[in-house]
């Protein structure tokens, strides 16, 4: 096996274990609305899940790793697209919030810090903003 052979299987099981998390979020509620498959499909493509890995996740989430981003702006990516799935019904309350809040910290974000982070990101997510504008607001928060 070659070098880059390691270095593809490993970055194929970030994003396998990245689309599962956000699964995760996307089944929590018990069941999966047309936005939410909408933006798994688009999220599959992206990340480069196959058919058959798509269904294998579907079925059963909790199979795969949640894997942490080592870089700080890979963590806040990967925090949009969870709190996006979070939001994707428009709906916003102590269990959304509660939910993000796990995956915050699975993220690698500290107990200290996390509830506000979330409470961030789903504000700047009722306003409807970009990946871009996101990361740039969660960046500059306490400044």
């Amino acid at each position: 096996m070659s070098f880059s052979d390691l270095f593809d299987n490993e970055f194929q099981s970030r994003n396998k274990g990245h689309f599962a998390s956000i699964v995760r979020v996307a089944l929590s509620d018990g069941e999966l609305t047309n936005d939410e498959k909408q933006f798994l499909d688009k999220l599959a493509i992206q990340l480069e899940i196959s058919a058959e890995e798509y269904v294998e996740i579907l079925e059963n989430p909790s199979k795969f790793p949640i894997n942490p981003p080592v870089l700080h702006t890979q963590r806040l990516e990967r925090l949009y697209d969870l709190a996006r799935m979070v939001y994707a019904d428009h709906v916003l309350g102590p269990k959304q919030k509660a939910i993000l809040n796990r995956f915050a910290l699975a993220l690698g974000f500290t107990p200290s810090n996390s509830s506000y982070i979330v409470d961030k990101s789903l504000s700047l997510l009722v306003l409807n903003v970009d990946l871009d504008t996101f990361m740039y607001e969660m960046q500059n928060m306490n400044k």
